[in-house]
């Protein structure tokens, strides 16, 4: 099963859309993520859904963040992507009759649901501005005197 880069992808979108000044068109970020727009704006309309991003169609449209990064957690964005599933390991069910298997299966999932939540959780707790912030402290070290 592939990996869903949308919340990543999404993340980079809105701290490049914070730095830059008016509306962004669904064009520039599709070059921007090396995709097409109508893919750009698939995705994105569920962050306008959730109150994170508005559009305005037509020449000199685009769009544009409705809140302060330091108001949007990962959480926020991951919930407005859908809340993919955060793991790709899946629970066999080749003979739900097994005992060997319900009891692998049992114990998978709890492991898996406990670790979701704490990241989760985590997501939560770290904000749109701390990863801009993040990337100005890495900025910062690439420029020479």
């Amino acid at each position: 099963m592939p990996s869903d880069s949308r919340l990543s992808r999404m993340l980079h979108v809105l701290i490049h859309m914070d730095r830059h000044d008016g509306p962004v068109t669904s064009e520039v970020i599709a070059r921007m993520l090396r995709t097409n727009p109508v893919v750009v704006r698939r995705t994105m309309a569920g962050l306008r859904t959730a109150g994170y991003l508005d559009s305005v169609k037509g020449h000199g449209g685009g769009w544009t963040l409705t809140r302060p990064l330091e108001t949007i957690t990962l959480r926020d964005i991951h919930e407005a992507l859908g809340s993919p599933g955060v793991f790709n390991i899946g629970i066999a069910d080749d003979d739900p009759r097994c005992l060997v298997e319900q009891a692998v299966n049992a114990a998978l999932a709890e492991a898996m649901a406990e670790a979701e939540q704490r990241l989760l959780a985590r997501f939560g707790e770290v904000t749109l501005a701390a990863i801009a912030a993040d990337f100005e402290v890495r900025m910062a070290g690439c420029v020479r005197d």
